[in-house]
């Protein structure tokens, strides 16, 4: 039998990047929290954790972290049928990209989580890779670009939201008043929302341009908008997010008539619970587009 206190440090370990701040997620010292892990690596005879060069869960771990997320859920559910045992308030780790809690998430989820009495822990992960999150046992489900799910998980389409390559007047005219060309491209300063992030680099791509190209990193949705609102530089912006400086004209597209279409998909496991199938359903009325 798993003793799900081991797991629980397990997962504060993980969850909270270290062990003593797991320790006091936990209420514990740094050193039960690596006793625990220390007892379940020998129950288990092989280790759950790797230490070094960075502190992540071997396959062994993400399986364990997999099945203590499923259990709290299911657990919770156990609880509502036999209101005489002890719940605490569910909290659901989840990745999300930056541009959906920038946009439309809040209001999917609003409801149903005063409902619930949920408290969530958003992990902010762009859309092309949440999906390792889920894997890793990292978060109990996610939100990416990719319509395959995982062993074990499922995928619910969303829909889609439109980024448009962005800039304000001024900055169109300086750089870019002959359109969309290669050496505009080589010139002009673009913004990127990080390292992952490629939907600069597939606009590009899109316009036939293959080269490099200066850019801001501003890992923030509405830090990316205020640089662009600047006069710094041009960058894919959700159009949702940006509809009343489009109509005022504030922000224009540097190449008019061009977009991309970036799909979302929920990913889940499977038998993880009502609560998870309700927000399932909460998320599957959303109309993206």
């Amino acid at each position: 039998m798993l003793d799900y206190k081991l797991l629980e440090a397990l997962a504060a370990v993980v969850e909270c990047g270290g062990f003593e701040r797991a320790g006091e997620a936990l209420g514990l010292s740094q050193s039960a929290i690596s006793q625990r892990i220390r007892t379940l690596e020998i129950r288990l005879g092989q280790p759950v954790l790797v230490r070094t060069p960075t502190l992540a869960p071997t396959p062994v771990g993400r399986q364990l972290l997999n099945h203590a997320r499923r259990v709290q859920l299911l657990e919770r559910d156990l609880s509502r049928a036999l209101p005489t045992l002890e719940s605490e308030a569910p909290r659901l780790r989840i990745a999300v990209n930056a541009d959906s809690l920038a946009t439309w998430w809040a209001e999917a989820v609003g409801v149903l989580c005063r409902e619930e009495g949920v408290v969530l822990d958003l992990v902010v992960e762009d859309q092309e890779v949440g999906l390792r999150r889920l894997r890793d046992g990292d978060v109990a489900a996610c939100l990416c670009a990719s319509p395959q799910p995982i062993a074990g998980a499922r995928a619910l389409p969303l829909g889609r939201m439109s980024y448009l390559p962005l800039a304000t007047p001024a900055y169109r005219e300086r750089h870019f008043s002959a359109g969309p060309a290669a050496e505009a491209f080589r010139q002009a300063p673009a913004i990127v929302f990080g390292p992952n992030d490629q939907l600069q680099h597939r606009f590009l791509a899109q316009c036939g341009y293959h080269g490099p190209f200066p850019y801001h990193l501003c890992p923030a949705s509405e830090g990316f908008v205020r640089l662009a609102l600047a006069g710094m530089g041009y960058g894919m912006i959700p159009r949702m997010q940006v509809e009343r400086r489009l109509a005022a004209g504030e922000l224009v597209s540097i190449a008019p008539g061009q977009a991309l279409e970036v799909p979302l998909y929920w990913h889940s496991w499977r038998h993880s619970g009502q609560l998870i199938e309700r927000l399932s359903e909460a998320l599957g009325a959303v109309s993206l587009v």
